[in-house]
């Protein structure tokens, strides 16, 4: 035999066997990291999906899923929002194809439910107030999943002044257990809370701080959506007192802000501020003023004047257009907020200034809840996806 033929031999060896060596790519584990980076919105993992068996078989996998949903925890897209007062009706705000059916996202009432109240979404869950049988629900719209939970005696309706507020969220680095917060008045002339633990199946302990009030009139905490900023959940309340009720998550304590005078009397929502403080948006008008709450080195707190919106201007509002205007909801993790005017219903994003006409209606609720979360879609490493409708039927690929 030749050496120049034994050389080709080893040649061709030498080819065959870089053709077949592993690339870093075929490692799975690092294609795992490399498929979290896809961005949240519902078509991702359906089109990762579609493009072979093996990235099916990743982002199928459960713990893929659970860490998909904790990155993009802090930037989830804004699905839609629910009707506080509408039945709960679910509205979708994104296009196709990550436009979520309505009929997806169905809360199912059951005879007692005439008297429920919803309080709100957050972390993908959301919250509901039932005054018989004396009860909150957690209901996970994606999944399905409801948890009724019977309320502490002090949030009876004897036992309360007013409305019983309340929010819901997950703790951090959690996909599965949950904590609900409740806060009402008492008849003691003093703000409550407590909290539910999922992992633990109880209620802490009763907290409270005084509440100032008058000789007829008794401050009580409103209905409208908590926000949750840093590590507090913050409502408004009303009566004898205007200001904000902050419950403290970590020292576990209540405390009441005082908001400035020239937000009195005017149409005012909290939301969290760019810093990633408490904020307040105070509507007079056709004219957005986004306020700010900060604490000084020594621990003092003010609140000042960060931006001021021209919201006319902003939505491109003719003058025969104008009309009252009602600010409806915030989408606290997107920075989004909900307006009504009598030509329709629109989201803008308070730092860019784009907007969106979602509705042309002359029907108007007074509140709606945003429902920001990560909605991804049962996908089986059998092949099939439960989120084929979020996609066209150009990206269902033959793998």
């Amino acid at each position: 035999m030749s050496s120049s033929s034994s050389s080709r031999r080893r040649r061709r060896h030498r080819r065959h066997a870089r053709s077949t060596a592993a690339g870093p790519l075929d490692d799975d584990d690092l294609m795992s990291e490399i498929l979290l980076r896809l961005p949240p919105q519902p078509s991702s993992l359906p089109r990762a999906s579609a493009v072979c068996k093996r990235w099916r078989r990743l982002v199928s996998d459960p713990g893929f899923f659970r860490r998909f949903r904790l990155r993009h925890r802090r930037n989830p897209p804004l699905l839609g929002f629910f009707d506080k007062y509408g039945g709960r009706s679910f509205v979708p705000t994104l296009e196709a194809p990550n436009c979520i059916p309505p009929e997806r996202f169905s809360f199912q009432r059951d005879d007692y439910h005439d008297r429920s109240l919803s309080l709100g979404c957050r972390h993908g869950l959301f919250l509901v107030f039932l005054p018989k049988p004396h009860q909150v629900v957690v209901w996970d719209p994606i999944t399905g999943d409801k948890h009724h939970i019977a309320l502490p005696a002090a949030f009876d309706e004897k036992e309360t002044v007013g409305p019983v507020n309340g929010a819901v969220l997950r703790p951090a680095g959690e996909v599965k257990q949950f904590q609900v917060v409740l806060a009402a008045a008492d008849g003691e002339q003093q703000a409550i809370a407590c909290v539910y633990s999922s992992r633990t199946g109880l209620w802490g302990a009763l907290i409270s701080t005084p509440l100032p009030y008058g000789i007829l009139i008794q401050t009580m905490v409103t209905t409208d959506d908590a926000v949750m900023a840093g590590d507090s959940l913050y409502w408004q309340i009303f009566g004898y007192l205007y200001g904000i009720l902050e419950f403290d998550l970590v020292k576990q304590s209540l405390a009441v802000i005082l908001v400035p005078v020239d937000m009195h009397g005017k149409c005012l929502k909290m939301m969290r501020a760019e810093s990633g403080g408490l904020g307040c948006l105070v509507l007079s008008d056709y004219t957005a003023q986004l306020w700010e709450r900060k604490t000084d080195c020594d621990g003092g707190a003010s609140w000042g004047l960060a931006r001021t919106i021209e919201l006319d201007k902003a939505l491109c509002l003719k003058s025969e257009e104008r009309g009252t205007l009602n600010l409806v909801g915030i989408a606290e993790e997107n920075n989004v907020v909900f307006l009504w005017t009598r030509i329709g219903f629109f989201m803008i994003h308070l730092e860019s200034l784009k907007f969106k006409n979602l509705l042309k209606t002359n029907h108007i609720s007074s509140s709606y809840h945003p429902f920001e979360s990560v909605y991804t879609t049962e996908t089986r490493a059998g092949g099939g996806h439960d989120g084929a409708e979020l996609m066209g039927p150009e990206l269902l690929l033959d793998a």
